[in-house]
């Protein structure tokens, strides 16, 4: 059976960590069938081997028979041979079923989180998420060897005790209560393990984020000189985690040295108990090595009924964790009323902020937290009175906002991957060093001469990418870097730097082209050349577009056709750019301090 890792993973179970693990299970229930089937016959062939050796030992060795001890000796080879050949079958099969379970756990978390959209932030750490994706994952995927090893284990174990039957029923009822003793010892282990691997794992999510923020901020951190207060913050932090851990290791320590220890003394009484037999008369001579034969057998058996204990014990824990993250809801849409069929008003009430259709509106504000809260209420992030049109943003299905309203936030996250991927580009950019070469390193080169392979993708599509490019004044970037668009990103575009990160998230903004777009500080890390240059472009791309930028700068000021000057949060006048450096002290204060770095614009100049 062929994994599909793009296939639909299916509904996940979300009553709890043993349903969970269940459902991974009948979800490729052929595969984990076939996996116990050849665990279990492999680990029952390796005890039928001590079998034919004591037959071959009294049939063959015993009486001189050359020929049966050669018919016996023959058997042990093929039987050898056959579970050589069971033992790939039944590793490459477990692989499947390990990889199938973690595919899904991760089609499934990742679905969930996209599904969370907004609100994954505000109901689960990203700490959480990535010991989920990393660590977690792999926990789960690694317990169902029970499926396979395990169920064999359980299958051998049983048929050791019947073949134990025939040499001695003292000897078999030694062997088969024996693993219920064991488990009697080590299962108050097993208890105490999944309580500290839990206390661990959350530790561990709180520090993998904490590590998460010091990557991204660690500049700042220089600069404010709190580099040193927050690593040993951390420091103390990783500390507490290692201790944790050291905890988690004494009882897997104690797991594992029963493990091996309870089984030798257990294998050892079978052994002494079965030469005592021997020297009694009570069995043969052929029986005596079929019991020592036994004895190593069980070690397969035990050893992995043991480690599925211990699996499992993990497995479950990590599926909690799992299911606690899909048990997360995003808050009820319960709107019911249709968005505006047309372009309308975007109204803010609490701010008094009116976004006239198809205009370019700028906030000004000394606060950019207000400006911030502003578009994300008439984004409908958080709950609030706007409205569109004549109807409340709430009562519009969130769908319906999301289609049509865009908010670019200035840290919008960008992952990782080749630039082409990270603001959207079509997969025909990517493809062959032609298109490479030519349409992705001459960004703005037209359409019919494209290469033969670029061709591919429909016309329409390439124009919007380069004129996404091109309004964000991003060219360059493309230029710059060695493989244009295919050259490889790090998360959050850390190998850029900010004004391109800025410029690209700008591209990406573009590129969805919605109906109203509401960008913070876009070009707030920019040089006044290039602003004045995205500025005038930025307009052009979005004209007849309704557009809503929060900036001070007075080159984004000056293109806008209304500006709203904020002070606590509230409209306090609003006109144009001119209108209000003529009539507000205010506004001219506070755009006062971007514009001495900027030549006034004469009129007719192009940079306006």
């Amino acid at each position: 059976m062929r994994i599909d890792a793009y296939e639909d993973p299916g509904p996940p179970e979300r009553r709890g960590g043993w349903s969970y693990l269940a459902w991974l299970v009948r979800r490729q229930w052929p595969r984990c069938l076939a996996g116990a089937v050849f665990a279990s016959v492999w680990m029952v062939l390796l005890a039928a081997t001590p079998y034919l050796m004591a037959r071959a030992v009294d049939h063959g060795l015993e009486p001189g028979d050359l020929g049966a001890l050669a018919g016996w000796t023959g058997a042990m080879v093929a039987v050898g041979g056959i579970n050589a050949w069971l033992g790939v079958l039944r590793h490459r099969t477990m692989t499947k079923v390990r990889m199938d379970a973690n595919f899904r756990t991760v089609k499934v978390v990742v679905g969930h989180a996209t599904r969370l959209g907004a609100a994954l932030r505000s109901q689960v750490g990203t700490g959480e998420v990535v010991t989920i994706g990393v660590g977690d994952v792999q926990t789960i995927s690694a317990s169902l060897t029970a499926v396979g090893p395990g169920v064999g284990a359980v299958v051998a174990y049983a048929v050791v005790g019947g073949l134990m039957v025939s040499v001695s029923v003292r000897l078999a009822l030694v062997v088969l209560l024996g693993v219920p003793l064991l488990a009697l010892v080590i299962g108050p282990l097993m208890g105490r393990l999944q309580g500290r691997e839990t206390e661990y794992r959350e530790r561990q999510s709180v520090l993998t984020a904490r590590i998460g923020d010091l990557a991204g901020g660690l500049r700042v951190l220089n600069g404010l000189g709190g580099k040193g207060l927050v690593a040993d913050a951390f420091r103390g932090d990783s500390g507490r985690l290692r201790e944790q851990g050291y905890r988690v290791g004494a009882v897997t320590s104690w797991i594992q040295a029963l493990g091996v220890g309870l089984p030798m003394l257990f294998l050892a009484l079978v052994t002494w108990l079965g030469a005592r037999l021997a020297a009694q008369g009570r069995i043969s001579v052929g029986e005596l090595v079929s019991v020592y034969g036994y004895v190593v057998a069980l070690g397969w058996p035990v050893a992995f009924l043991i480690e599925m204990g211990h699996q499992l014990s993990r497995g479950v824990v990590a599926a909690r964790r799992v299911v606690a993250f899909l048990r997360l809801e995003p808050p009820p849409d319960e709107g019911t009323r249709e968005a505006p069929a047309e372009p309308a008003v975007l109204h803010d009430p609490a701010s008094g902020v009116r976004v006239l259709p198809g205009r370019l509106t700028a906030l000004a504000t000394s606060r950019p937290s207000d400006a911030t809260e502003i578009l994300d209420r008439l984004g409908r992030y958080t709950p609030s009175d706007a409205t569109w049109g004549d109807v409340p943003l709430a009562e519009i299905p969130l769908t319906q906002v999301r289609a049509r309203i865009l908010v670019a936030a200035p840290e919008a996250d960008l992952f990782a991957g080749p630039l082409g991927d990270v603001i959207g580009a079509a997969d025909t950019y990517l493809r062959g060093a032609g298109s490479v070469d030519v349409r992705l390193r001459r960004v703005g080169a037209t359409s019919h001469n494209a290469p033969a392979d670029a061709t591919k993708q429909p016309v329409a599509d390439e124009l919007a990418h380069l004129s996404a490019l091109h309004a964000a004044a991003a060219e360059d970037i493309v230029r710059a870097l060695p493989d244009g668009l295919g050259t490889p990103i790090e998360a959050q575009a850390r190998n850029l730097s900010g004004g391109q990160r800025q410029r690209i998230r700008l591209a990406r903004a573009l590129l969805t082209d919605p109906e109203i777009l509401l960008a913070a500080e876009p070009t707030s890390a920019l040089d006044a050349h290039t602003e004045a240059t995205v500025a005038d472009r930025l307009r052009a791309a979005r004209e007849g577009r309704t557009t809503v930028l929060a900036a001070t700068s007075p080159l984004l000021l000056d293109r806008a056709d209304v500006v709203h000057h904020l002070v606590d949060g509230k409209v306090a006048a609003t006109g144009t750019h001119r209108e209000l450096l003529d009539t507000e002290p205010g506004y001219r204060a506070l755009v006062a301090r971007d514009a001495q770095d900027v030549e006034p614009a004469e009129e007719g100049d192009p940079a306006r």
